[in-house]
């Protein structure tokens, strides 16, 4: 499918953080991230790449502390997947830009640097995803406004996968050596998915663990 190509790219944000959290047993987006909540470093770190930037929850949903700019728009359907979380950001983010990189809440090791890569690459394509060990990256990946009524589309038909909608625009999947120099590890795209994940990525970022954490516990040693 053929597009005429963005000379000009206004690209914006969107974080989703609208997912249960179940293997991590609580909200990632309220957990400690050194001085700030997780949602708030992504959010910040995502703010050196891009804006405006929208954070996309579930209905009633607590969020933290977030900068005045920062929209706040809520998923109209729950359980959806990604595809309804990033219907509900280009909405919000409406004509102030021409695409938005959409990531999770749960990549507090995001590199700006990344995000820039992957808007230069796709600038002349409806979507540019990472494609990396095999795998799409949905939640790395930039889309242009233009791609709404088409998400809207597949949701109304209950194709709620991402790779649905990669078929139907013009779609750039970006190989990791494309990536490596601004993001060596592809740290961008390492999820926060579990306890154990989180004390990583915050031993990686040189934070100490927090002692008590509200929604589970720490795991007991053998």
């Amino acid at each position: 499918m053929e597009t005429t190509p963005r000379q000009t790219i206004v690209t914006g944000g969107i974080v989703l953080c609208g997912g249960k959290s179940r293997r991590m047993g609580s909200p990632k987006a309220m957990l400690p991230f050194g001085p700030e909540r997780m949602l708030q470093r992504v959010v910040r770190l995502l703010g050196e790449a891009v804006r405006p930037i929208v954070v996309v929850a579930a209905e009633g949903q607590e969020l933290p502390e977030l900068p005045g700019e920062v929209l706040v728009a809520r998923d109209r359907c729950p359980d959806r997947g990604p595809l309804e979380g990033i219907a509900a950001g280009l909405r919000a983010i409406g004509e102030l830009v021409e695409a938005a990189y959409v990531t999770a809440c749960d990549v507090p090791l995001l590199v700006p640097a990344f995000v820039r890569r992957v808007i230069e690459l796709g600038k002349t394509y409806e979507i540019a995803v990472p494609h990396v060990r095999g795998f799409d990256e949905p939640l790395s990946a930039v889309y242009c406004r233009s791609v709404l009524p088409r998400i809207d589309a597949l949701l109304a038909l209950g194709r709620l996968r991402p790779a649905f909608l990669f078929d139907e625009a013009r779609t750039l999947r970006i190989d990791a050596e494309k990536l490596a120099d601004v993001d060596p590890e592809l740290l961008s795209l390492a999820n926060v998915n579990d306890p154990q994940d989180y004390a990583a990525a915050l031993r990686r970022a040189g934070f100490l663990e927090p002692q008590r954490r509200v929604g589970w516990a720490r795991p007991e040693r053998p």
